[in-house]
C-alpha cells in the first residue's frame, strides 16, 4: 500500500515548484494582446482537445462574464468545440483534423485572434487551426506544454508551463487563463473609472 498523504503532497510540492518558473514577462505580453483585441473591437476564438477544450470552454466563460465590470461588456470571445453538432459534423464529413480550420474560415476575420491549448503541441486540428489562422491574418496565441511540439512555431504568443507532466501543465494552463481574468478586470477597470464609466 503506498503513503497516499505522501504522494499528495509531493505533486503539489513539485507543482509549485515548477510553477514557479513560468515566464510571467510572456503571459503578461499576451494580456496585453487581449486587450488590444478588444480595444480593436477584434474576436477571440478558443480551442483545445480532452482536458484542454474544457480550459479553452473556460476561457471563453471567464472571458465572457468574469470581466465585466462596471456592467460593461465583456470580450467577445467563442469556443469553437462548445457546439458538438458543428464539432461532429464537421469531424464525420470532413475530418477532425478540419473541425477548427473549417469554423475558422468561416467565422473570423484578419485581427482577430486565436487560442489554443495544448499539452503535446501537435493536435493535427489545432495545428491545422494555427496554420489557417496564420494565413488569414488572425493572431496565433498557444498555451503549450513541454518542448512547445509544432503549435510553438505557428504561435505568435505562446507560453510553455515548465513541467512533462500532463496533469500538472492542465493545471498550470488553467491557472494562467484564471490569472489573465483577474489582470484583465483590473486593466479594464482602471480604463472605465478613467473614462468616467465607473460608480458615481
Amino acid at each position: 500500500m503506498i503513503d497516499l498523504r505522501t504522494h499528495v503532497e509531493e505533486y503539489a510540492a513539485d507543482e509549485l515548484a515548477r510553477v514557479q518558473r513560468t515566464d510571467w514577462a510572456r503571459l503578461t505580453a499576451i494580456a496585453q494582446v487581449f486587450l488590444d483585441t478588444k480595444a480593436a473591437g477584434r474576436r477571440i476564438f478558443t480551442a483545445g482537445n480532452g482536458g484542454s477544450l474544457s480550459t479553452a470552454s473556460h476561457m471563453a466563460n471567464d472571458f465572457t462574464k468574469g470581466v465585466r465590470v462596471f456592467d460593461q461588456p465583456g470580450f467577445d470571445i467563442e469556443c469553437l468545440g462548445d457546439a458538438n453538432a458543428v464539432v461532429t459534423c464537421l469531424a464525420n464529413d470532413f475530418s477532425y483534423a478540419e473541425i477548427y480550420s473549417i469554423q475558422l474560415r468561416t467565422k473570423a476575420r484578419a485581427g482577430d485572434v486565436l487560442v489554443y491549448f495544448s499539452g503535446s503541441g501537435n493536435s493535427p486540428n489545432l495545428v491545422e487551426a494555427a496554420t489557417t489562422a496564420r494565413e488569414m491574418g488572425v493572431t496565433t496565441i498557444g498555451f503549450l506544454g513541454r518542448d512547445g511540439g509544432a503549435l510553438k512555431a505557428l504561435s505568435d504568443w505562446y507560453i510553455i508551463a515548465p513541467t512533462d507532466s500532463m496533469e500538472q501543465l492542465e493545471d498550470m494552463h488553467l491557472m494562467y487563463q484564471h490569472n489573465l481574468v483577474c489582470v484583465l478586470r483590473a486593466a479594464l477597470a482602471a480604463e472605465a473609472t478613467a473614462a468616467g464609466l465607473g460608480p458615481a
